[in-house]
């Protein structure tokens, strides 16, 4: 048995409250009627009984400013029976009083609900009832409805040809500028403008973090990780499978190559922040590699702070600092060194199957290597710049075309992601980006497995599975309620309600 809701119950006690006041002041009102209608009889048979009386004193030839002489005690007498009769003709019902709900302002809400329910069982109100069907009138019931259906109801695209011309020449030029201007890591102009971005990101992390500044004829990006390494050491930074810095042979292969992808505390996402902050507190150290997830013990590493807030903000500074420090290399490393893995690509490393290429690698085993030629965060920012340019190309030219083709007000033109229109033409978008991505790799890699996933972007193909995904999702939800379009409309009223309060 479900259990009540409190809240539904009092709105069904105060609709029947409000029910029983308009059938209340509907009976005043035929009670009112009831007594200016027998007033109006009493004052016609009044005025009559006078003319009568009048009549009858004319008759006995008396004058009226006699009357008070005269003997009309009879003819009196049978004028008041008259007034009578007419007067127990016309009974006034009486009105009852209405039943009412104890309230006092420092009722608490227990009390409050004990009295809703000894209003509903003495006045026979179901506390069960669906509130929809209850509170709300056939017309309301029908417009709620509707606007359900309009406003939040997950629905297909119903996209034109242009709508899929737009997307697709969308989607042809991100792809143009992901082959010509990405490329491999390192190649491509894109991939320098990254690298030399996060240098300069690195300086100025370094600077606010009291770097005073490379010394003259030193590489400034070398000297502020130098700075970094420094501030921000942790306890899981081996880079080797044996040896002083060694894991002492528990994750095997390992090199100052790959250690930044198979330890997870060097993950710039969530995954690497809780295992950053896990093997900081217990001083372990925590690998991917063949598939396993290895957990080796580390020495002390004692985190500053007074007290267990403190003590994780410490931890949480120790992350980001490390990350930095290993962002664009190490501050030995020869050229363009070993970055930091793009958010989740080290979860590839659990998919240890299948066998690729000459060797008969694993995916696990391919996915390092590649990730030891340059695929990196750095080059992951240079992947995103085309997916990017897709992206915005495609929202702006739907809000384009809604507003000038269809002729709708800006308001309505805003390019949000939960118009089914809009949906369909990113997911055409960004799926002709990755049939171009894909057709440049194939083509350029000659088969081997480690080019092509090194040509291939893999920013452009988890947004187009993403995309892909609601797609099925609004294709078999199509008419079911969309969570996240009610969960909106309430956010916005809610701030509305604060605004106005």
């Amino acid at each position: 048995m479900t259990k009540r809701d409190e809240h539904v119950s009092a709105m069904l006690v105060q609709k029947h409250q409000l029910a029983q006041s308009e059938n209340k002041i509907s009976e005043l009102d035929s009670v009112l009627n009831a007594l200016q209608q027998s007033q109006g009889c009493n004052n016609n048979d009044l005025d009559q009984a006078l003319a009568d009386l009048d009549g009858l004193l004319e008759v006995k030839g008396i004058d009226k400013e006699e009357t008070a002489l005269v003997d009309v005690s009879l003819e009196l007498q049978v004028l008041s029976q008259l007034i009578e009769s007419s007067q127990s003709q016309s009974k006034i019902p009486l009105v009852s009083t209405l039943d009412m709900l104890e309230f006092r302002d420092n009722m608490s809400w227990t009390d409050y609900q004990r009295s809703v329910e000894q209003y509903a069982s003495k006045n026979n109100v179901d506390l069960s009832a669906d509130p929809f069907k209850t509170l709300m009138s056939p017309i309301q019931r029908i417009e709620l409805e509707k606007r359900i259906k309009e406003e939040f109801t997950i629905k297909n695209a119903q996209c034109d040809k242009y709508d899929y011309l737009i997307a697709g020449t969308c989607g042809v030029i991100g792809g143009f500028v992901d082959v010509f201007f990405v490329g491999m890591p390192g190649e491509g102009k894109l991939t320098k403008i990254a690298d030399s971005s996060v240098d300069f990101a690195v300086e100025k992390f370094a600077g606010a973090c009291g770097w005073k500044g490379a010394r003259e004829g030193t590489d400034p990006t070398k000297s502020a990780i130098g700075f970094l390494e420094r501030n921000f050491k942790v306890n899981y930074d081996q880079a080797t499978t044996f040896g002083k810095n060694g894991t002492g042979g528990a994750v095997g292969n390992l090199s100052p190559k790959n250690h930044h992808l198979k330890s997870l505390g060097h993950s710039p996402d969530l995954i690497g922040l809780f295992f950053s902050i896990l093997n900081q507190f217990t001083d372990t150290s925590t690998f991917i590699s063949n598939g396993q997830i290895i957990t080796i013990n580390t020495e002390t590493h004692e985190l500053k702070g007074g007290n267990f807030i403190a003590k994780i903000f410490s931890g949480f500074a120790n992350w980001l600092g490390h990350l930095f420090s290993d962002m664009a290399g190490s501050s030995g490393a020869a050229g363009r060194g070993a970055g930091i893995p793009i958010p989740f690509y080290n979860l590839l490393l659990l998919l240890d199957v299948g066998e690729f290429g000459q060797h008969k690698q694993s995916f696990a085993t391919i996915a390092t290597q590649v990730f030891e030629k340059g695929y990196d965060l750095r080059h992951g920012v240079a992947m995103a710049i085309p997916v990017l340019i897709t992206e915005l190309l495609t929202r702006l030219m739907w809000a384009s075309k809604q507003r000038f083709y269809h002729k709708k007000p800006w308001k309505e033109c805003i390019p949000s992601a939960s118009n089914p229109e809009l949906r369909r033409m990113l997911l055409v978008a960004h799926g002709a980006l990755c049939l171009i991505d894909a057709g440049d790799a194939a083509l350029r890699s000659g088969g081997d497995m480690i080019q092509f996933l090194l040509r291939t972007n893999i920013i452009g193909w988890a947004r187009f599975g993403s995309l892909a995904l609601k797609e099925v999702y609004a294709w078999y939800n199509a008419g079911h309620i969309d969570a996240d379009a009610v969960d909106e409309y309430l956010e916005a009223d809610y701030e509305k309600m604060l605004r106005r309060a």
